[in-house]
């Protein structure tokens, strides 16, 4: 747990703020000092971010939302719930992580997103969206059950608030009518013309409890009436509550059972705190809009909101985020790769999940946009639309981060493999991703994917040999398809000698006698890299890129293993069900042959790739050491 305490911080860089331990240290604040604590946010967003990197623009959007929040409720023993960390800066700010915020998503500093286990008012971990309300509702219920008071509070995004999983749970809160508040940061607009002063009143008025008691007492007489008489009093009851806020938006979310306050604008502090100070004391579902905007307070970000969601470290005072020209990406490889097919195939389709910009489909959705589809935070979707569209003739390419993929487990075994149906699935972020941490690693998609029946499993080498398996999958219509490639560059160190791209077939890059290196993926160069060190020493290994983790070339490995004293599998995968386990599997009498190695039984934290990759023993010198030291150890046997 963090300490509750900001000691070594400068004095007097954030007077207000480096007095804030925990939340409740707001309660001893007036409004105009609430402000300051906001303005002070804000700064230390600007100034830190700007230095560490991060989630930008939407942090700077929820300031005044988070400051006049946590001095209304009293956390703790109130638990307020956020949907993923894009939004959540603030809420760090003002839980005693000031003077550690400097660390901010750098190798054992604080998590981009939020962790239960580095602070205890991160009441649940938050890095994949659409999981708030869910998680907010088991507290409320868990509070219910052990007859306890505290107040339970959910802060959602607009793409989240749409998602599946958020709307399961919006029908059954509504249902329950228990104790729960559900804040919906809608930062798709900007502050309507009728979110002005009058509204604003109009919206705290309406808040209050006794005209909340008022509309719920309507309610419950206008259902025990018989039905002609029923539409009257509804329309009675909507009379009572929604001349106040005539916005056709809340009628859905009354009519599942929510109290309907808004939308508000949610940069206004005086107005959000005396409308949490009063829904917090409603006993029923309450839903507040409040209309906030993306990069608040920094003019490039407000105009430029999804540039500005997350960057690199750049200079604040210029407004210049100079991303440094280098080799081509993964990403870019793979969009330009789609488009290059879709310019050949006019049955080419591609689809994402609200990840246009981290997927590389830019491009393809203004060159092909009749040929484009984002389904938003709805991987579950996203998958089965793929399925009909390839039953009813398409290619449909859906390009889904690695980690993100595993929500819609279901619909790839059921819905696509169960039916042969040759989706292609193109896993970007596979391996370990960096300071985004363990909640968007794609650790476990080898093992996941590998387990269902008819799947062809591939990773590329290289960017080229991820467009070339590009190609093969858009010929392919036997059954799905995934390539899986990692964040980052491939910094070309394979020489440029290649074959052609074959099912279940892999190659031999380099031939040695001592020991012998089978790679798949990312760790192909890694293993390249590893046998040149060793050949410094004398040591000569053989190299093969496997390709294809299913189905995997055995007749090759079987080969290999058979000529050489010990083996290494290598993987950018959890070890149990990888490509390691596979390739035991298909030749398990030469187990004593054969040492495989992954990414450990265990959730690797954020920090650098490299970083990262030298803890687990997946960078160069790290298996070149362990092959020399293994051959040490043979021939002392």
């Amino acid at each position: 747990m963090e300490p509750n305490s900001d000691a070594a911080h400068p004095q007097g860089e954030f007077p207000l703020l480096e007095g804030i331990a925990q939340p409740s240290d707001l309660h001893r604040l007036d409004v105009k000092q609430l402000k300051e604590v906001a303005a002070e946010v804000r700064r230390a967003i600007l100034e830190k971010v700007s230095q560490t990197g991060g989630h930008f623009s939407s942090n700077l959007g929820t300031v005044e939302l988070t400051v006049a929040m946590y001095a209304a409720y009293s956390l703790p023993p109130d638990k307020v719930v956020w949907d993923t960390g894009h939004q959540a800066y603030p809420h760090k700010l003002l839980t005693g992580r000031l003077n550690r915020f400097d660390t901010l998503r750098k190798h054992r500093g604080l998590r981009g997103f939020l962790s239960r286990d580095e602070h205890e008012l991160d009441a649940f971990g938050a890095g994949h969206a659409g999981t708030a309300v869910s998680a907010a509702l088991g507290f409320a219920l868990a509070r219910d059950r052990m007859q306890e008071t505290y107040r339970v509070a959910a802060v959602a995004g607009d793409a989240s608030i749409v998602s599946g999983m958020s709307w399961e749970a919006l029908n059954h809160a509504g249902e329950l009518d228990t104790q729960l508040t559900v804040v919906l940061n809608d930062n798709r607009m900007s502050i309507a013309p009728n979110v002005g002063a009058l509204h604003n009143y109009l919206a705290k008025l309406r808040s209050r409890p006794q005209l909340q008691d008022i509309a719920y007492r309507a309610k419950s007489l206008a259902e025990k009436m018989p039905d002609p008489i029923t539409r009257v009093a509804a329309g009675l009851r909507h009379g009572i509550t929604h001349y106040l806020a005539p916005e056709e938006t809340g009628t859905i979310f009354e009519e599942m059972g929510f109290e309907y306050i808004g939308p508000l604008d949610g940069h206004d502090l005086e107005t959000m705190l005396e409308v949490f100070r009063n829904v917090r004391d409603l006993k029923r579902p309450v839903f507040v809009h409040a209309l906030t905007v993306k990069g608040k307070g920094y003019e490039v970000a407000e105009s430029d909101a999804t540039k500005w969601h997350g960057v690199i470290p750049f200079d604040l005072d210029r407004c210049e985020m100079v991303k440094v020209a280098g080799p081509q990406t993964y990403t870019q490889a793979f969009g330009s790769a789609v488009m290059d097919l879709a310019e050949k195939d006019s049955k080419v389709v591609a689809i994402t999940a609200a990840m246009p910009d981290g997927t590389g489909l830019i491009p393809f959705s203004k060159k092909y946009p009749e040929r484009y589809y984002d389904t938003g935070i709805a991987e579950q979707h996203a998958v089965t639309l793929a399925a009909g569209m390839a039953a009813a003739g398409l290619k449909p390419f859906c390009a889904i981060y690695s980690t993100f993929l595993q929500r819609a487990f279901d619909q790839v075994l059921h819905d696509v493999a169960l039916q042969r149906l040759p989706v292609r699935f193109c896993l970007d972020r596979a391996g370990l991703v960096g300071d985004d941490g363990p909640t968007h690693h794609g650790a476990f998609d080898l093992s996941y994917l590998g387990l269902i029946p008819g799947m062809v499993l591939m990773a590329p080498r290289d960017t080229t040999e991820l467009q070339e398996m590009m190609s093969f999958m858009a010929g392919f219509d036997s059954g799905p398809t995934v390539v899986r490639y990692p964040r980052g560059t491939d910094e070309g160190r394979v020489p440029e000698r290649r074959t052609p791209i074959e099912l279940g077939k892999a190659e031999i890059l380099r031939k040695g006698t001592d020991v012998a290196f089978v790679a798949i993926g990312s760790m192909v160069g890694a293993a390249w890299d590893a046998a040149e060190h060793l050949a410094e020493k004398g040591i000569h290994a053989t190299v093969v890129n496997a390709r294809f983790a299913k189905p995997i070339d055995v007749a090759t490995i079987r080969a290999v293993v058979e000529s050489h004293p010990m083996t290494f599998v290598l993987e950018e995968n959890a070890l149990v069900g990888g490509f390691g386990q596979q390739v035991l599997m298909a030749m398990p009498e030469f187990a004593g042959k054969l040492r495989l190695k992954g990414l450990p039984d265990a959730f690797v934290e954020h920090g650098a790739q490299g970083i990262l990759r030298s803890e687990c023993g997946l960078d160069a010198l790290s298996i070149a050491d362990e092959a020399e030291e293994t051959l040490q150890g043979l021939k002392k046997n």
